[in-house]
């Protein structure tokens, strides 16, 4: 209805968009035109020029129509006679036109690809071109971002580096601040250290003023024992002590089956080298077989013994060490006061009556020179196994010396810094005592020896 009333035909607008797709796939097939302007070869002519020839070739044999009728009908008959009579003469003629119509179809087909071949050249060209306006203009804008890009990255490099003066500029100042803080602490606690440094000397003079007290102190009590000592009897006011009766018998072998070797004895004595180093002038009392003099010797400490018995000196002379055959308390008292650094008494007080080893301490003491060391080793009483098989095993022995009463004789008499050294456990010689509670044994069962250190202290 809004066809008709806008005086169209439905069937004519049908019609003309028909027409209008066959054209346009027409001119998709046989372009006329290239893009760009360019003008292809118009084809039309030679297309005409086919459709003629096909016409011609198709009517060849067709005898024309005439009006009707008995001559018409033998005079037709007398043309199609003619034309088969004929056709073994125009046959090759025939032949050679459908030839010249199929070359020239072939022509007309590379005719027309090559129009189209040129209609894509030409839109390739004008795709090129329209390509290589883009690039120009692509790379204007480029350029242009690239300037832009610049110019900012040049201000962000001048605002980081502005920054950066300014932060340094603040941790220089910070450093300074702190600089100031830390010279404030230090002074601080230079100052606090300068008080506690003061504070530890006034402490250590008033220790060693108390030492020197107990010193001066000792002193006194030695001065009144020695005063109280004049008024003992002289020997022609009573009669005189008699030795200790000596059993006779093979020393030497008797310390080689009981004592050890000598290198045993000799390792077992290296503990006291520490004490002794540069001293000039060591007198072992009871040398025995000489074994601490040729220690000494080893390290170069000049050193000399007193021993009871003359095959024991003779044994410690046949091996180059000076060594003298004489009582040790008249030995000492022959000796001038304060002629030795030290004085080592190894496995003898045990021999002695008790009240005559208080009297060897204070003789020791007054042949010392100031700081000089007295060490006296004797069997440990505290360990009940020397009493079952090592301390009755020497029929000269007396009586056991606690460690805690020779430390006193050894206050008594004037010395300090002591020391009480235990060693030689009894376990390792009686492996039965493994079987012992371990605190049970460290009390009862330790160690066989002991050695008492003390330095004269004035």
């Amino acid at each position: 209805m809004a066809s008709a009333e806008n005086g169209q035909d439905p069937r004519l607008a049908e019609l003309t968009a028909l027409l209008a797709d066959i054209r346009e796939r027409v001119g998709a097939r046989h372009p006329a035109s290239a893009p760009g302007g360019v003008k292809l070869p118009d084809l039309l002519p030679i297309l005409h020029a086919r459709d003629r020839a096909h016409a011609k070739v198709a009517s060849i044999g067709i005898v024309n129509p005439r009006p009707g009728g008995p001559v018409n009908k033998l005079i037709q008959g007398v043309k199609r006679l003619v034309s088969r009579a004929l056709n073994w003469h125009v046959r090759e003629q025939v032949e050679f036109n459908r030839a010249i119509l199929s070359s020239l179809e072939a022509v007309l087909a590379a005719l027309e690809e090559n129009n189209r071949l040129l209609a894509r050249v030409a839109a390739d060209a004008v795709e090129m071109r329209d390509l290589r306006s883009h690039w120009v203009h692509w790379r204007s804008e480029w350029e242009q971002k690239l300037a832009a890009n610049e110019t900012q990255f040049l201000r962000s490099v001048a605002d980081l580096q502005t920054a950066a003066q300014h932060r340094a500029t603040l941790m220089e100042s910070s450093y300074r601040d702190l600089l100031r803080a830390q010279h404030s602490d230090f002074a601080a606690a230079l100052e606090r250290s300068n008080i506690d440094i003061q504070k530890r000397v006034w402490e250590d003079l008033e220790r060693i003023r108390l030492e020197y007290e107990s010193i001066i102190h000792n002193e006194l009590r030695l001065v009144r024992q020695r005063a109280a000592l004049l008024h003992v009897a002289s020997p022609a006011e009573g009669p005189a002590a008699a030795p200790p009766v000596v059993p006779e018998f093979d020393s030497l072998k008797f310390a080689e089956k009981f004592r050890g070797t000598e290198e045993y004895v000799k390792s077992g004595q290296t503990r006291y080298l520490d004490k002794l180093k540069g001293c000039g002038e060591v007198l072992d009392l009871g040398c025995g077989r000489g074994e601490f003099l040729e220690l000494l010797r080893e390290h170069n400490i000049p050193a000399r013994g007193v021993e009871l018995s003359s095959e024991l000196v003779a044994l410690c002379r046949s091996k180059g060490l000076e060594a003298e055959q004489a009582d040790m308390f008249a030995y000492l008292g022959s000796l001038a006061d304060q002629s030795l650094d030290a004085v080592f008494c190894a496995q003898v007080v045990e021999h002695l009556p008790p009240n005559r080893l208080p009297e060897l301490i204070r003789l020791a003491h007054a042949k010392l020179r100031r700081g000089g060391w007295l060490i006296i080793e004797t069997p440990n009483p505290e360990c009940l196994a020397i009493f079952a098989t090592h301390f009755y095993l020497d029929p000269t022995h007396t009586r056991p010396i606690p460690p805690a009463l020779l430390a006193f004789y050894f206050e008594e008499s004037g010395f300090g810094h002591l020391e009480t050294q235990r060693f030689s456990p009894a376990l390792e010689s009686m492996s039965s005592l493994s079987t012992l509670p371990e605190e049970f044994r460290e009390a009862f069962f330790a160690n066989l020896d002991y050695a008492v250190l003390g330095r004269r202290l004035s």
